[in-house]
């Protein structure tokens, strides 16, 4: 049940406070403190004052927002329209924090539940003790409108004159309570939910438009089952297009296989720094939110279930003795090292002089170390090495082949796309290994961009320079996720501004590489904290909403924001054809070697599929008078974006 309570206003109006608070309490899964049960008291004997004139109303309090782990005060379905009102109760002024929660509330209903798609949805806030002032609904083109501003005095007036202006074709209060709730967390939202012990149905999409993340939790735990059962020893390859929930699906198995009593401890592994960094701060602060430990209490227990994959390869460099977990899900496997770069970083770093192993190879023997069983799960994306001495996929393959091959190997037919195998045949990848083909081991649909899961396709065919295609696909797009060029970075932050709602976060982004975007005060160089700009609230100016902080390709890979403006600099030209540039000393120079070329191509494919609803480009008009940054850099690009693709300009 989504709401604690639900009824019409006429029965609502009816029954006394005393037994709508004990359906409150029954349905509320804690103990409920006195604070919250006098607030609870105050709000139904307001309603009830209020909502009496408008008996064919529904009412719901308690709503479920799933993917914020919270619950709205109240919905009120009444002449066609959605009012969500969320109570301040003995507030005496309306602040900035509440009406952003309101707006958050709203905005999820519209994109999320698809009962209010298309309607018209009117967030509430009712500080009960604030003073009132004139306000004119503004409604956005989503049609949710801007928040709505009351006191406990108006707030029966504001509701009758927004329903007299607004009227719109009834709402089926049955249909709306039971329509289909689709959320689409960021990876932030479902580390937090996961960790608060929440099922991954619960917070992921589940139409027939996207791939049911379930099935492959269900098919990786059945790979595990038999691997525990059989005293066999796996390793599996979860692939897919970016945005699709990998990810997800890495967290999802690592939180469901921590069973420390059954002596299978999980464990979540990734060689994103950033990532890492921002995760287990992100389920640090949520679990102080939620139960006071405190914050080194609180990173402790993250770091058990998220860490770093150096530190774990670190470990086991001073021992011979199996690790503890059985099960590691490493994250983004493409990106292991080359057998050159873990040999120059052990020599450098670790004093280790003859070091004779890829990164891949040594994973893998880790975990070889058990005698009886163990399981890896190796999530990639395709197209996403971004960095010198990234081995790719090929090369967990050649280790398989050389050192492991009693292992049994699962993957789906699609790791035999370009972008994974990085053009070597995958019949020579697997020749010699005990291979099964499991179809759910891929996710083909992206779930970050929810408003459109045709991003990463519009992506790759512009990338590929497959410009008829992204020309069809852009088209399909533009009602659902927008996409804007401009040549003036102050419209594309106020572009920013206008789109985003309630903590919808915001940033700038752009590459590494980017030498020439110095002028506009955009330095990818200087490095960020990505826990303070991911996590960081409005008003703290590390935070990305300030858009002031650029983050780079290494920043945000694996990591999204609602709305980004793409800063696009002239190491990536276009003339016909992509070229390729790299910035030295004081001028530009072809990257002629092949992995700087592809570490180019994928740092702006990693770029360009970080938003989840939309993005602006800013393309630089340039300046004859800096030969860095000459127009003709920068012109072939915008007239390909603008004039073949069809990208509208701001």
């Amino acid at each position: 049940m989504r709401s604690y309570y639900s009824n019409n206003i006429r029965k609502f109006c009816q029954e006394t406070p005393d037994s709508i608070l004990g359906s409150l309490c029954r349905n509320h899964s804690f103990n409920v403190e006195e604070l919250q049960k006098n607030a609870w008291i105050e709000q139904v004997q307001l309603l009830q004052q209020t909502l009496a004139n408008f008996p064919q109303a529904q009412l719901m309090f308690e709503y479920s927002i799933p993917r914020m782990g919270k619950r709205v005060d109240n919905i009120v379905l009444y002449r066609g329209i959605i009012f969500v009102i969320e109570f301040k109760v003995g507030d005496t002024a309306y602040h900035a924090h509440a009406i952003d929660q309101v707006m958050d509330y709203a905005t999820d209903l519209k994109n999320f539940h698809a009962g209010s798609h298309d309607r018209l949805v009117i967030p509430i806030l009712v500080a009960t003790k604030a003073s009132q002032f004139a306000q004119t609904i503004i409604i956005g083109q989503n049609r949710v409108s801007e928040v709505v501003l009351c006191n406990k005095h108006n707030l029966r007036d504001r509701i009758s004159q927004i329903a007299t202006a607004h009227a719109q074709p009834e709402i089926d209060p049955n249909a709306w309570e039971n329509a289909l709730y689709k959320p689409t967390p960021t990876i932030i939202e479902a580390a937090q939910a996961l960790y608060r012990g929440h099922d991954v149905s619960e917070i992921s999409r589940s139409d027939g438009g996207a791939i049911n993340l379930s099935k492959t939790a269900q098919a990786i735990n059945k790979i595990i089952e038999h691997s525990k059962s059989s005293n066999r020893k796996s390793i599996c390859f979860v692939t897919g297009v970016p945005g699709a929930g990998k990810t997800l699906a890495g967290l999802n198995i690592a939180n469901e296989r921590h069973k420390f009593e059954e002596e299978e401890h999980a464990v979540f592994l990734s060689g994103n720094g950033p990532l890492v960094d921002v995760l287990q701060e992100a389920l640090a602060r949520n679990e102080i939110e939620h139960s006071g430990i405190k914050k080194g209490d609180a990173l402790k227990k993250a770091k058990a279930f998220i860490q770093a994959i150096h530190h774990f390869r670190d470990d086991a460099l001073s021992v011979t003795t199996p690790p503890i977990e059985k099960v590691v899900v490493f994250d983004e496997a493409q990106r292991a090292w080359t057998l050159e770069q873990t040999s120059n970083f052990m020599k450098s770093k670790k004093g280790i002089s003859n070091f004779n192993q890829s990164e891949p190879n040594f994973l893998i023997s880790i975990m070889d170390r058990h005698q009886d069983w163990a399981t890896i799960i190796c999530l990639v994306g395709g197209g996403q090495e971004i960095n010198k001495g990234e081995a790719g996929l090929p090369e967990w393959f050649a280790a398989l082949r050389t050192n492991y091959p009693d292992w049994d190997v699962y993957v789906s037919p699609e790791i035999s796309q370009e972008e994974y195998t990085r053009g070597e045949q995958i019949q020579q990848m697997v020749v010699g290994l005990n291979v099964t083909y499991i179809n759910d081991l891929h996710l083909s649909t992206s779930i970050r961009s929810f408003r459109s899961e045709n991003v990463s396709n519009f992506i790759k065919a512009l990338l590929d320079n497959q410009i008829q295609a992204a020309q069809s696909i852009f088209a399909e797009l533009t009602d659902k996720y927008p996409i804007v060029v401009t040549r003036n970075l102050a419209q594309a932050r106020q572009w920013l501004k206008q789109q985003a709602h309630g903590t919808e976060r915001i940033g700038i982004i752009a590459s590494s590489g980017a030498m020439r975007l110095k002028p506009y005060g955009l330095c990818t160089q200087i490095k960020i904290n990505a826990c303070n700009w991911f996590l960081n609230d409005k008003d703290d100016v590390r935070s990305s909403y300030y858009l002031e902080d650029v983050a780079s390709e290494f920043d945000v890979q694996g990591l999204e924001l609602d709305w980004v403006c793409v800063a696009w600099d002239a190491n990536l030209r276009y003339n016909n054809e992509w070229i390729y540039k790299q910035f030295k000393g004081t001028k530009w120079l072809n990257a002629n070697k092949e992995e700087v070329v592809l570490y180019l191509k994928n740092a702006y494919r990693v770029l360009l599929t970080r938003a989840r609803q939309g993005m602006v480009l800013f393309i630089p008009e340039g300046s004859t008078t800096d030969k860095t940054r000459l127009p003709e850099f920068y012109n072939g690009l915008y007239q390909l974006l603008t004039n073949k693709i069809g990208i509208p300009e701001i």
